[in-house]
């Protein structure tokens, strides 16, 4: 396990700020996680009460760690425009030798009005620095479905490089989602792309 930071983190850009949550992003963030758009490539659309409990869940891991999938807002304006940050994985990475050691992701989520301004890519290099720096994280993972490119070029601006295939496996066989391409990056390369 990583260790966790002894001091919170200063996750602040130039426009963003990533947060822990609170109550009153459970309707905007629900508002993310129920729309069909926003929703399109991944299994379905959430309802407000799966909405409820992911949100609840993303807390419960920065409470456990310190860090974690943090609510995004504007500094301008201060309100939960998404998610974005670091996780456990929820399941067996296939790709992984069962003995390896946990595997962390890094994801986003913005709302789809706010999409295509590069929030999702500011938001992201600050978890990245947060991840690789005071967490003290080797490696982070994404991943996506082919057909989400906007995902997968954000994934390759950060530097990650294309990893195996792989089926979900939390979805059924034949499910159209099931398939996943996976990025990664070490902090050695990271490290390494910020000194070139």
């Amino acid at each position: 396990m990583a260790p966790t930071p002894s001091a919170p983190l200063p996750l602040t850009g130039p426009r963003l700020r990533l947060r822990p949550w609170r109550e009153a992003d459970r309707a905007p963030l629900a508002a993310i996680n129920t729309d069909p758009v926003a929703m399109r490539h991944f299994a379905a659309p959430m309802t407000r009460a799966e909405s409820d409990a992911w949100m609840d869940r993303l807390q419960r891991h920065i409470e456990a760690h310190g860090w974690g999938f943090w609510c995004v807002e504007r500094r301008d304006a201060p309100g939960c425009i998404g998610a974005v940050g670091l996780m456990h994985l929820a399941f067996a990475p296939p790709w992984a030798p069962a003995d390896a050691a946990p595997t962390v992701e890094i994801g986003w989520r913005i709302a789809p009005g706010l999409q295509r301004q590069g929030l999702a890519e500011e938001a992201a290099r600050l978890a990245l620095a947060a991840g690789f720096g005071p967490i003290g994280l080797a490696e982070l993972v994404a991943f996506t479905r082919p057909a989400n490119q906007p995902s997968w070029r954000l994934m390759q601006k950060l530097g990650m490089t294309r990893g195996p295939d792989f089926a979900h496996p939390r979805l059924p066989e034949g499910h159209p989602a099931r398939p996943h391409i996976l990025y990664r990056l070490t902090r050695a390369d990271w490290q390494a792309q910020r000194q070139a």
